[in-house]
């Protein structure tokens, strides 16, 4: 890496007229901000879909996209909807993502554009498919998950699919990924990066587990015999119950992380560099018994080290890779890091929470990492200089030459010292910029409801000085 900078935030939250962000003008509109502003990247949170919390960190595939995010407007231009069922389309509100009406409204109307595709379309789509194995998997999965009435794969006895099904999902995976090289051209010809996000797990009711069984641990009824999650952490005092199954790390060895290697080759092909989500995970990982009732009950369990980094850097060459090392870090986790080269992360929030050691304060920030305001489970940081002790905030405030009292001040301030810091790239999520509070919040971890809905509008878009922050990459070499 070299000196750079970045702005966080997932695509859904870009602003549009049809109830979610998409891969369309709004797109561009954002890359040319980000360019006017002298920033080199833009972060994105996983583009896999949603579960029925509208997290993206538990998908029916680790590889398929999400159907939301395919543009309207492009499908209408292509002649495969009408400008009435468009109109029909348009959001109540521009404000939060409607997953209750796209749930209800989005796939049928993608549904009818897939019928209306020609010969020529057709023809396309299966040649695409044809060099992405794994796109066709989800489409078949995706398929036989409706004719079987939406049940776990486990649950199934109907095994071929609906012949007009398996064809909706091919054709969403070509529009999403067509649409998707369109805009990261784009920002790649206007010099602008972009970093996806990889979930370490993946959902027990996906493709991946369909497909590749023998990489799980699976019981002999094919239930997970163990999940994942976290012991208590900042976040949570009893910690979290992700309930993923877990890897089969021994057989994966057999095969050498061939499953591993496919994903990060795939994601390197839609992404310049991705984040690996708790990276921790690949040095120990928290095994909790399947029936349990609190992550509290479970264990720390050896991973495949530096075996699975080796893996992940021979098919990664010299793209960026980012460690999210963050949570209960031991020095066998450090030494991981160490080995893999890769930047870890430094996150401003958790800076004042220990001693003046902590590796999160500015002046400790080394230059291999990639430093945040905060990332999408954290408060903004406006609403975390609010919420946080009078004592702890006069701390920040001295630390920053913040102005006392003056909350937009003091977040211009920390940002202008992350700016000055030592770490060759420093990411602030789009609410930091705005200088927004804990009501435009992204994610709060260990809860289900109001999350993953925050979406920016146009207007708040032009209203941000783009001369401000280019100045500042100016003056701090970014």
């Amino acid at each position: 890496m070299s000196r750079a900078s970045g702005i966080l935030m997932h695509v859904s939250s870009l602003y549009g007229d049809y109830s979610i962000g998409s891969f369309g003008k709004q797109a561009e509109r954002f890359i040319d901000f980000l360019k006017e502003g002298g920033f080199t990247y833009w972060q994105v949170l996983p583009f896999c879909m949603i579960d029925e919390s509208n997290s993206p960190y538990k998908s029916y595939s680790a590889f398929g996209g999400n159907p939301y995010f395919i543009d309207l407007p492009t499908l209408a231009e292509e002649g495969l909807i009408t400008p009435l069922e468009l109109n029909e389309a348009k959001q109540n509100s521009p404000y939060v993502c409607e997953y209750d009406r796209l749930r209800e409204q989005r796939l049928p109307l993608l549904k009818r554009a897939s019928m209306r595709a020609d010969k020529s379309l057709r023809e396309k789509i299966s040649l695409f498919l044809i060099e992405r194995a794994e796109l066709s998997d989800v489409a078949t999965f995706l398929a036989l998950r409706q004719k079987n009435n939406n049940k776990p794969w486990d649950e199934w006895t109907e095994n071929v699919p609906d012949a007009d099904e398996l064809f909706f999902w091919q054709f969403v995976q070509y529009e999403f990924f067509t649409q998707w090289q369109k805009i990261k051209s784009y920002a790649n010809q206007k010099g602008i990066k972009i970093i996806g996000d990889i979930p370490i797990y993946v959902s027990f009711d996906s493709c991946d587990v369909w497909s590749n069984r023998n990489q799980f641990m699976l019981d002999e009824d094919g239930k997970p015999s163990c999940v994942a999650g976290v012991p208590p952490d900042y976040f949570s005092e009893d910690g979290q119950l992700w309930g993923n199954p877990l890897y089969n790390w021994e057989q994966m060895k057999k095969d050498g992380y061939t499953w591993w290697k496919n994903r990060i080759r795939f994601m390197l092909t839609l992404f310049d560099g991705v984040r690996i989500d708790h990276f921790r995970g690949l040095e120990s990982f928290w095994s909790i018994p399947a029936d349990a009732k609190s992550a509290k009950e479970g264990k720390w369990v050896k991973g495949p080290d530096t075996e699975i980094v080796d893996a992940i850097k021979e098919v990664a060459g010299d793209k960026l890779i980012i460690a999210e090392d963050l949570g209960d870090i031991t020095e066998d986790v450090n030494e991981l890091l160490k080995y893999s080269g890769f930047p870890g992360m430094r996150v401003f929030q958790f800076a004042f929470l220990g001693d003046r050691e902590t590796p999160h304060l500015p002046h400790n920030y080394i230059k291999n990492c990639v430093a945040y305001t905060g990332t999408h489970d954290n408060n903004t940081l406006l609403g975390h200089v609010w919420e946080i002790d009078g004592n702890t905030r006069e701390e920040v405030f001295d630390y920053c030459n913040c102005p006392h009292h003056d909350w937009s001040g003091a977040c211009e301030m920390i940002i202008k010292t992350m700016m000055a810091s030592h770490a060759d790239t420093v990411i602030f999520p789009i609410q930091d910029i705005f200088v927004y509070g804990a009501d435009t919040r992204m994610n709060t971890p260990g809860t289900v409801t109001y999350n993953w809905q925050y979406r920016i509008t146009e207007d708040q878009l032009r209203r941000v000085s783009c001369n401000k922050f280019k100045y500042l990459n100016m003056l701090y070499g970014r």
